[in-house]
């Protein structure tokens, strides 16, 4: 226990340095989260205040039981797109409620250690993943980049002069905010006519307020908002587990996975109680604060509470704030997301992987859904990898020099992909009257694996032949002392069936 708390206290604290790297990057994802709050309201049909209330409740919330110290949750277009039927047809109050239940669903999974199952996604499927992301940031800001005058062009080219060169002088501060700062004082300063945040939608006005949803408590509604609930729990958790994959990767450190499912949980429970969406772990905005030097719980508590002072207090300034600032930014996130080395590795790793990485990339991109291109490469990988295990399989036919008996050595697993030729492998012997299967080289992994055997059994019988199994190991063995209709193990593993 002592341990547990040592590890959270420094998870706040460890220095003074690092105590500022996380307040300034705290900051600078702050001014990201902004407009992504308010495009990702606008996707829902709600006001932008629900989109903005949500990123500050489930960021603050999220730093102080969260599993992943440095990573950024908020409201996000993955959540956001789920829920565009329920408030078209039901209304707000129907989101926040099954806003809650998504968020005890989440809390049930951590209990459950659903988040084990990160185990069966691929280093492929997550390279895909990030790609993808890197690709879906970027397009997101060509409506920034269209139909726009050159000022806008010259202050994104300016913000990525700014981003990309101020490092090379000092690292003090973080560029990105830097950028943000001095392109936001030429765009008021020489009245620039360029977009800004405050076109985006409507900044709110004042602090959130705890209410709870004003839906009846019925089974009815249960039924109306647990679809929606079970969806937005498993897409908020993918994400969130495969984010928090990242950001480690990142870092070089490790994370709390289980926690991180319940601390999404209780995010946006909280979220749901002060008038928020539902939401999860943001790549793009983890990135950022990575890159701006953010590692702690603090970054990520700091990113929360300084939106909530912007839009509290300075909401008319943050308002003019030039959108081509956070585009640089939001550009810089998709150029370091993306996993430029996997270009270079298409051709340097087995083509099954390189599949798998570009399919995750095409379903992502082409259905705008993570959780989709996610099925589908980890569908991929498994059916590569039965495939693959399918042909690590033998089965070697000797005869006795009297032609009595024949013996089959089998090696390799013995599982439903491979049943088919393990059947296949035993013909009907005319010549040999007695039939030996040795299996000390195989395992068998699955009641398709013992029935098989059962089918080769009971068919040499019926042909005449006299059979008998050896060479169990201590697992295999036991399923066909559970499973077998024809032949047990034995008592002791190893003998020949009886």
């Amino acid at each position: 226990m002592n341990t547990d708390l040592t590890t959270y206290r420094r998870q706040w604290f460890t220095d003074g340095a690092a105590a500022r790297r996380d307040i300034m990057a705290g900051i600078v994802v702050a001014l990201a989260l902004i407009p992504e709050a308010i495009g990702f309201s606008i996707i829902a049909g709600v006001d932008p205040r629900i989109g903005l209330y949500a990123s500050v409740a489930i960021a603050i919330t999220i730093s102080l039981i969260g599993g992943r110290p440095g990573m950024i949750s908020a409201a996000t277009a993955a959540v956001a797109v789920l829920v565009i039927p329920l408030v078209r047809e039901h209304g707000v109050a129907y989101l926040f409620a099954a806003t809650i239940l998504m968020g005890l669903i989440q809390i049930v999974a951590g209990l459950l250690r659903l988040d084990l199952v990160m185990q069966f996604v691929s280093r492929s499927v997550i390279t895909g993943f990030v790609n993808a992301l890197a690709i879906l940031i970027f397009m997101a800001q060509l409506p920034q980049l269209t139909n726009v005058g050159w000022d806008s062009y010259a202050l994104v080219a300016g913000g990525l002069a700014i981003i990309y060169g101020l490092p090379r002088v000092t690292k003090a501060v973080p560029s990105p905010l830097v950028a943000i700062l001095v392109l936001s004082a030429i765009s008021i300063g020489l009245g620039l006519s360029v977009n800004t945040v405050g076109d985006m939608g409507k900044l709110p006005e004042g602090l959130p307020t705890f209410a709870l949803p004003n839906v009846p408590l019925t089974l009815e509604t249960l039924r109306i908002i647990l679809p929606y609930s079970l969806t937005m729990a498993a897409v908020g958790l993918l994400e969130s587990l495969l984010t928090a994959q990242i950001v480690d990767d990142m870092t070089d450190t490790d994370s709390d996975k289980r926690a991180e499912c319940a601390g999404q949980g209780g995010s946006n429970i909280v979220a749901a109680f002060f008038g928020g969406m539902g939401g999860c772990a943001m790549i793009g905005q983890s990135v950022i604060n990575v890159s701006s030097g953010g590692r702690g719980r603090l970054s990520t508590f700091v990113a929360g509470a300084f939106l909530l002072f912007l839009l509290a207090v300075l909401g008319p300034f943050v308002g003019r704030v030039p959108m081509p600032a956070l585009v640089a930014v939001m550009i810089m996130v998709s150029i370091g997301t993306f996993s430029w080395n996997s270009i270079a590795n298409l051709r340097r790793h087995p083509p099954t992987s390189s599949v798998v990485m570009l399919t995750t990339v095409v379903v992502v991109v082409a259905t705008r859904d993570l959780s989709l291109g996610v099925l589908a490469g980890v569908l991929l990988s498994g059916i590569f990898f039965a495939g693959k295990v399918q042909r690590m399989f033998a089965v070697k036919r000797e005869e006795t020099a009297d032609g009595f008996a024949a013996i089959y050595h089998v090696t390799g697993e013995i599982f439903f992909a491979s049943v088919d030729r393990f059947t296949r492998a035993f013909q009907a012997d005319e010549a040999a009257r007695r039939v030996v299967i040795d299996v000390t080289r195989a395992h068998f992994w699955d009641i398709s694996g013992v029935g098989a055997l059962d089918k080769i059994v009971a068919r040499l019988r019926r042909a005449g032949r006299n059979v008998e199994v050896i060479g169990y190991n201590r697992a295999s063995a036991d399923l066909v002392d559970r499973f077998a209709l024809h032949d047990k193990t034995g008592v002791e593993i190893g003998l020949a069936p009886h």
